[in-house]
């Protein structure tokens, strides 16, 4: 009886969770179609406009991974709230296509699910409100300690730094763990110059 009941225990847990991804899944999909149309306006020259009428953020920049046919709106504020509706930017790291490290994160089973896939020389691109368009290659991976400060540190190159949970497949959120794509631009006469010799990041976690 009692093992029964740790049975039905454990699949009811099981179902939560799975619910709650599919709530979560469900409402990045929705707020990336919000997204869209404030960024139409960011772009129009709207200073900050929300997405929705009680939001405390507002769309900053947009990320292209062309290989895999993302499109993302990224929002402004690194918060975890900010993160359920889509990526977003670290704001004590560089403006999105400044010319040192620009910061952004998301979530690893939504979003920044497809970070799992890129792969050293892909191009990623961010597109600004400018409509500048700055292109950035691959150029290494590495899974570390969230409390690794130096992802976030400004570089002496044009850098783009993508940040999500790890690993990929972990059934409960958060954790120790940080997977980090690093990219750097490359000027558009040039095919990814800065993704030879391909190499990874060192792996700094314990």
């Amino acid at each position: 009886m009692q093992r029964k009941a740790v049975g039905v225990l454990l699949f009811t847990i099981a179902l939560a969770l799975i619910g709650q991804s599919v709530w979560m899944q469900a409402k990045a999909r929705l707020a990336q179609v919000l997204l869209a149309r404030a960024w139409q306006e960011r772009v129009a020259g709207a200073p900050e406009p929300k997405p929705w009428p009680w939001a405390d953020t507002w769309p900053v920049a947009l990320l292209r991974a062309p290989r895999l046919g993302e499109r993302q709106i990224v929002l402004a504020g690194a918060s975890g709230r900010n993160m359920a509706f889509g990526p977003t930017h670290l704001s004590s790291s560089a403006r999105p296509g400044s010319d040192t490290n620009v910061v952004l994160s998301g979530h690893r089973d939504t979003h920044f699910a497809f970070l799992e896939h890129l792969e050293l020389g892909d191009e990623i691109v961010i597109e600004t409100p400018d409509e500048r368009e700055h292109r950035y290659a691959v150029t290494g991976v590495a899974v570390v300690d969230e409390r690794d400060t130096w992802v976030a540190e400004p570089t002496d190159d044009k850098t783009l730094t993508l940040v999500t949970c790890y690993p990929f497949d972990a059934i409960v959120p958060g954790g120790p763990k940080r997977y980090v794509v690093r990219a750097t631009a490359y000027v558009s006469s040039q095919r990814y110059p800065l993704a030879r010799p391909r190499r990874e990041l060192p792996d700094t976690s314990p």
